[in-house]
């Protein structure tokens, strides 16, 4: 497969398509989540490229894949969040976002 040049993104940002920038998640200012674009089973560009093939990307827009270890429920005691919490996750050079939990979508 040919992968695509490098999007917009990557060419905004130098060092954004590098293979080793790091990923975390924090629930509540603690830290569960560290990982790396350097362990990732797919790397960026290559995930690019394959959904590019299905729909179209504009700057901006944002892939969700996988997480590094230590979700929730591998923790001992497990642990979910609650109404309230707050979650903070970044990739490094690309910055971070921040969701609050709210609470169920009323059906």
């Amino acid at each position: 497969m040919k992968l695509l040049r490098y999007g917009l993104a990557g060419r905004e940002r130098p060092g954004v398509m590098d293979r080793n920038l790091d990923m975390w998640l924090e629930v509540n200012g603690k830290r569960f989540q560290s990982g790396s674009t350097r362990t990732m089973i797919f790397k960026p560009a290559f995930l690019v490229a394959y959904i590019s093939r299905f729909m179209s990307l504009q700057p901006g827009d944002v892939v969700t894949t996988g997480t590094p270890p230590g979700v929730g429920m591998g923790q001992k005691p497990p642990l979910y969040l609650n109404i309230g919490d707050t979650v903070d996750l970044g990739i490094a050079r690309l910055g971070t976002q921040r969701q609050v939990v709210v609470g169920p979508y009323p059906l």
